[in-house]
């Protein structure tokens, strides 16, 4: 950890992991504004642009585990470093792909950076600053991955209009350059694991293979879920058993299964999971609702939905800090009950609430979003022991990955279901009966993840048995 004397050097390594966890944010979101060029640019259908975002999306699921502790064992700033360097040269590639196919495979090895990065950065954290200022760290990462995700759309639709679609991979270059260069002055050496530690490779390919199989479960078709989302789903549980089944009597496993006996790790994960399935239903849901029920403009609807994002990084920062002062568990359960409040709204919200009856709510939500990821990092991490805070961080974001892939399905069809979506002529009525149905599911979530907490806030930070 660097002493006080360093505070500059430790600022500036703060920076680098800043700008870490932005662009993996950025690659996200920046992308999915830009399918409808790349639909014309390639001569190609809805159904096959998507898998520009769903290449990404499904890379950084199934690989970030694995990424988080093959840092462990080789030193997590040099993995970091590859994992800038790979995205960078990753979203270069992406630019100049001259076929549909060839961007997408371009954008599975951008997401396994992008996987990498997520991993290493939250991992770092403890290397740099004290533990007394944990909170405000997290606190500013997850900010930074707020400023991503509602810098991505504008920016995104920006670039493509003054310079055409490429320009929203190559504007990843000079920004992966500049943290290259940060992240190479500043992070301190981690050191390797010892000699003779190895890494799991079956556990890796299994789980791998068994999340990846998920992912697509979740994300192929047009909507509904048939035979084709049922075998990925069988098939995923499969090797995921097989996967539980290999850790078991591996020398080195990959996740060694005692650390889900660890009461802040199994609940910080569950209620990750919880929570990322609300937060996604506003960005998946929330478009239908504004141009659907209050029939606002394209870039209306943009507006009130970068409300969201703006929100969860402007509380970042200040939550970091009062979870710093009042102490994690306090947080974690303000964040949920903040959700729990903006949900319900939502549930209920009449047809004459209007813009405002929809943007107050999901600031709500969106705050104590923020104020729960901050809270409930700083916990989770604060578990992790030296050689596996890497495999610890992954798990963390993924179990915030499956919960947006989740969200994204169950949700999603929660409220196609619930109004008799049929597209966009759906009725205004009709929507706001599926909104009103998903939010009223995502109120369970979030029921389910205060359950969690109030369960487990006695055993949080002094759980028996193995730490991870």
């Amino acid at each position: 950890m660097y002493e006080a004397a360093t505070l500059p050097k430790r600022r500036l390594a703060l920076a680098a992991l800043s700008f870490s966890m932005l662009l993996p944010s950025l690659g996200t979101s920046i992308a999915n504004v830009a399918l409808p060029a790349l639909s014309t640019a390639f001569d190609a259908s809805f159904q096959e642009v998507r898998w520009v975002v769903l290449s990404y999306l499904v890379s950084i699921t199934a690989l970030i585990v694995g990424a988080g502790r093959l840092g462990d064992l080789m030193g997590r700033r040099r993995l970091l470093l590859a994992g800038v360097a790979l995205f960078t040269v990753a979203s270069a590639a992406s630019g100049t792909a001259q076929t549909l196919w060839l961007l997408i495979a371009a954008r599975a090895v951008q997401g396994l950076g992008a996987a990498i990065m997520m991993a290493h950065t939250v991992a770092l954290v403890s290397e740099i600053v004290p533990t007394e200022r944990t909170g405000a760290a997290m606190g500013l990462l997850g900010a930074m991955s707020a400023v991503g995700t509602a810098l991505g759309p504008a920016l995104g639709g920006f670039l493509i209009s003054a310079f055409g679609w490429p320009a929203i991979f190559h504007v990843n270059v000079p920004l992966g350059l500049v943290a290259f260069l940060i992240a190479w002055r500043s992070l301190p050496r981690t050191p390797p694991a010892q000699a003779g530690t190895r890494f799991d490779v079956s556990g890796t390919l299994l789980l791998a293979i068994g999340l990846a199989a998920y992912a697509l479960a979740m994300t192929t078709g047009r909507g509904g879920f048939g035979a084709i989302n049922i075998a990925l789903l069988a098939a995923a549980s499969l090797v995921l058993l097989l996967f539980f089944a290999v850790e078991k009597t591996a020398a080195a496993p990959l996740i060694r299964l005692a650390l889900f006996r660890n009461v802040t790790l199994g609940a910080g994960f569950a209620m990750s999971l919880l929570v990322s399935s609300v937060i996604m239903a506003t960005l998946v849901v929330g478009p239908f609702y504004l141009s659907g029920a209050l029939d606002l403009a394209p870039a209306s609807v943009g507006l009130v939905l970068s409300v969201g994002p703006v929100t969860a990084a402007l509380t970042g920062i200040p939550a970091g800090r009062l979870a710093d002062r009042v102490g994690a568990t306090r947080m974690t359960t303000m964040g949920l009950t903040a959700m729990a409040l903006g949900s319900s709204a939502l549930a209920l919200i009449p047809p004459t609430g209007g813009i405002p009856g929809y943007m107050l709510p999901t600031i709500v939500i969106t705050a104590g979003y923020a104020i729960f990821q901050t809270a409930n990092n700083t916990s989770v991490m604060g578990e992790a022991t030296s050689d596996q805070r890497g495999m610890i961080s992954g798990m963390l974001n993924l179990s915030r990955y499956l919960g947006l892939i989740t969200g994204t399905s169950a949700l999603g069809a929660v409220f196609a279901f619930a109004g008799s979506i049929q597209g966009a002529s759906s009725s205004a009525a009709a929507v706001t009966a599926g909104m009103r149905a998903t939010f009223a599911v995502g109120s369970i979530f979030i029921a389910a993840a205060l359950l969690v907490d109030l369960i487990t806030r006695g055993g949080r930070g002094r759980s028996p048995g193995p730490r991870a």
